[in-house]
């Protein structure tokens, strides 16, 4: 039967050819519409082993209109997990890779921080528990969350974000966090392998009685990695307690803390990396580039059951930590025949961050509604230091910066028949940044200073075709504001602020799944959209200051794109003792300017035009897998003339382990062709030839690990 979202129909004329990919993925919604549509129930949810807040999860996904991928953190177990770059795996439309294979990571959702310089991190929020973690100004540079902490996450990629408060063009992702009372009495956890990875964690947790549970894991790290001054030492302890005083009333208790430090291997010209991949820059050893972060986190939420129609959550959370970071070698050149160092930096802060949230939910006859808020406040206190092989050689800047953001919003989904449900809402964002850098040697200030607000409407559909599938569609307008960092780099200087981020984009989509046979089903989840944004922030190396970037406003860009997931079991017998279980996650960008001045409609860098990521898993009903993984990604830019270009590359790897009740255990094999490639990279107005921007990827490798839980 044909689809009622043929691809002959969808005018992305740069997306032609793989179109025909979205065609053979949406197949298996062909394949559901070939049934008789039944009824749905849109509150209700199957009852099956699943964790219940997993399903009540599963069921919220799917009455999203737009692009959300649940993560599982018990498949993602399965397999070797050196950062989180490794859990968005198979979620399409965020492209993320490790610099080293440490927990640095660049990472990029639906086009956000496509800079890539790695100061920032921004474009994602991230939340634990529904609460925020990315600091106020919208930064994850000084720490990501360990997705083994978590029991699984949920991906809410672009303006889908909103349903967590997030004024992010790449949306949110909210991790929640495992309890007693889903978790067992012990459990130990070991991986390790190629280039002296160690991986160790332990928890611990009990139920004390109906009011009372504990949890808590103790985890250590260390890497020696593939490159040269590549060094990585972790120790983290995670801990939660949760109390239920009534029938009503329960709240939990979060607490963090966690020591990472890590050596950074630096970037290598292109010369570099064709002759050793495998050394470390002679500016990261000189230099002694390191990234040591030190933090402590302690929030609650407290969720009130008011009755059967209506609850309300509030949190709060508070962060510290404090960050050493030398990360520019001595820039020297000849002054009037002398030697003399004009630059290096070494960036020695502490930071605090607070956060509030709230959620009250209401049913009202077919209304579900939800009015939430989100409150940050971040303050960045210390200085730059001249860098003297990663020793403190004399204040040159001193720091004072802070950041407020408040994030409110009202989400509506109204079943308007048993099949077709309307979701529509609006957020403000309210935010103030406020940049105070004063320079020691001049006492020159640069103090931008600017207020932002956003007005963002959402509209979208949902279909329900079957019980078990869609198609939806929305329009929503995406709003974010800079972050300190950006201000403190604006390439105009002194107090002049940047413009905050906006535009707006359209969603179509479809995500189910087909039961066939006793004991096979095929999932599937597409999206396409196409957003028009203007002031985009964009933010390259300084070639005068290394290590420095400079920010600015683009006119106007567009990004687009189409994601899919596509997974299947496929029994081989009729009981399903045997079964095939292959899974496919294919993204296609079109992220570029338009019309722009300067830059015409160049691509812009970064994200590479295409990424497909894959396996096909033999199963067996003891527990036993095996089979291929494979990674093919496409060419990219490395700046915003279009003269630099990284080339594509294809990984082929392997995996197999074995599991029942209370063990574990896997080994799996990546880059076993061990392919000479871009993990990622650095980014320049125009990049010479001999720009040293390239950060080399994993060279063959092999990990193994084992979990025992009783």
């Amino acid at each position: 039967m044909k689809s009622p979202l043929p691809s002959s129909s969808i005018k992305f004329s740069y997306l032609s050819k793989p179109l025909l990919i979205a065609l053979a993925v949406s197949t298996p919604y062909g394949m559901a519409m070939a049934k008789e549509p039944s009824s749905i129930e849109l509150e209700t949810i199957e009852v099956t082993s699943e964790d219940p807040t997993f399903q009540a999860e599963k069921a919220e996904v799917n009455l999203t209109a737009g692009g959300v991928t649940l993560v599982n953190m018990d498949d993602v177990r399965e397999r070797n997990v050196s950062s989180l770059a490794d859990m968005f795996r198979y979620v399409p439309g965020v492209f993320a890779t490790s610099d080293s294979g440490t927990d640095g990571i660049f990472f990029t959702s639906r086009g956000s921080n496509l800079d890539a310089t790695d100061y920032d991190m921004n474009g994602i929020k991230l939340l634990q528990d529904g609460m925020p973690v990315t600091t106020a100004d919208g930064n994850n540079h000084n720490r990501i969350i360990d997705p083994l902490s978590a029991q699984y996450a949920t991906v809410a990629r672009g303006a889908n974000g909103m349903k967590y408060g997030a004024s992010t063009l790449g949306g949110a992702v909210n991790f929640i966090t495992p309890t007693a009372f889903n978790s067992p009495t012990m459990s130990l956890y070991l991986n390790g392998g190629t280039f002296d990875q160690f991986l160790g964690r332990g928890t611990v947790s009990k139920v004390f009685n109906e009011s009372f549970d504990a949890l808590v894991t103790v985890e250590g790290k260390h890497w020696a990695g593939y490159r040269d001054h590549n060094n990585q030492n972790r120790m983290g302890v995670y801990a939660n307690a949760g109390w239920k005083i009534n029938d009503a009333v329960d709240t939990r208790v979060f607490m963090t803390y966690v020591n990472n430090e890590q050596e950074l291997a630096g970037s290598l010209t292109r010369d570099e990396y064709d002759s050793n991949p495998e050394k470390a820059s002679a500016k990261a050893i000189g230099g002694n580039f390191q990234l040591d972060v030190e933090t402590w986190r302690i929030a609650n939420k407290t969720t009130w059951q008011i009755d059967e129609d209506s609850s309300l959550e509030v949190g709060f959370s508070y962060e510290e930590q404090t960050l050493f970071h030398p990360i520019v070698d001595k820039v020297i050149i000849p002054i009037r025949g002398v030697p003399t160092e004009v630059f290096s930096l070494l960036i020695d802060t502490e930071h605090q961050d607070f956060g509030a949230s709230a959620r009250y939910k209401q049913r009202i006859d077919d209304h579900n509604l939800l009015v939430g808020f989100n409150f940050g406040l971040n303050a960045v206190k210390g200085g730059h230091y001249r860098n003297d092989s990663g020793r403190h050689n004399g204040l040159s800047k001193l720091i004072d910066n802070d950041a407020t953001t408040i994030e409110a919003f009202v989400l509506d989904r109204w079943n308007l028949t048993e099949k077709l449900t309307l979701n529509y809402g609006l957020q403000v964002v309210a935010a103030n940044r406020d940049v105070h850098e004063s320079t020691v040697r001049t006492g020159a200030v640069n103090n931008p200073s600017a207020d932002y607000f956003g007005f963002n409407p959402t509209a979208g559909l949902i279909y329900n075709v079957t019980k078990d599938a869609s198609v939806y569609g929305n329009v929503s307008r995406l709003y974010e504001p800079p972050t300190s960092f950006e201000l403190g780099d604006n390439v105009a200087g002194g107090n002049e602020a940047l413009d905050a981020m906006e535009g707006t984009v359209i969603e179509i989509g479809t995500r189910g799944t087909q039961n066939f046979g006793n004991a096979s089903n095929v999932s599937w989840d597409l999206s396409l959209y196409h957003a028009w944004l203007k002031n985009e922030i964009l933010s390259v190396e300084d070639p005068v200051r290394t290590g420095e970037s400079l920010s600015t406003n683009a006119d106007d860009t567009i990004h687009a794109g189409i994601e899919a997931t596509i997974s299947a079991n496929l029994a081989i017998d009729d009981n399903g003792t045997h079964s095939i279980a292959p899974t496919l996650s294919f993204t296609i960008n079109e992220f570029k300017f338009d019309g722009d001045v300067n830059y015409g409609d160049n691509a812009l860098p970064a994200a590479p035009d295409y990424f497909v990521r894959g396996e096909t898993l033999y199963r067996h009903a003891s527990g036993f897998y095996i089979g291929p993984t494979f990674d093919i990604v496409g060419e990219r830019y490395a700046d915003f003339a279009n003269t630099y270009r990284v080339d594509s590359y294809v990984l082929i790897g392997a995996r197999a382990g074995w599991e029942n009740e209370n063990i574990r255990v896997f080994i799996e094999g990546k880059n076993l062709a061990d392919e000479n490639y871009v993990a990622n990279h650095g980014v320049r107005d125009t990049a010479s030839a001999d720009a040293d921007i390239l950060n080399p990827g994993s060279p063959i490798s092999v990990y193994g690990g084992v979990e025992i839980s009783f």
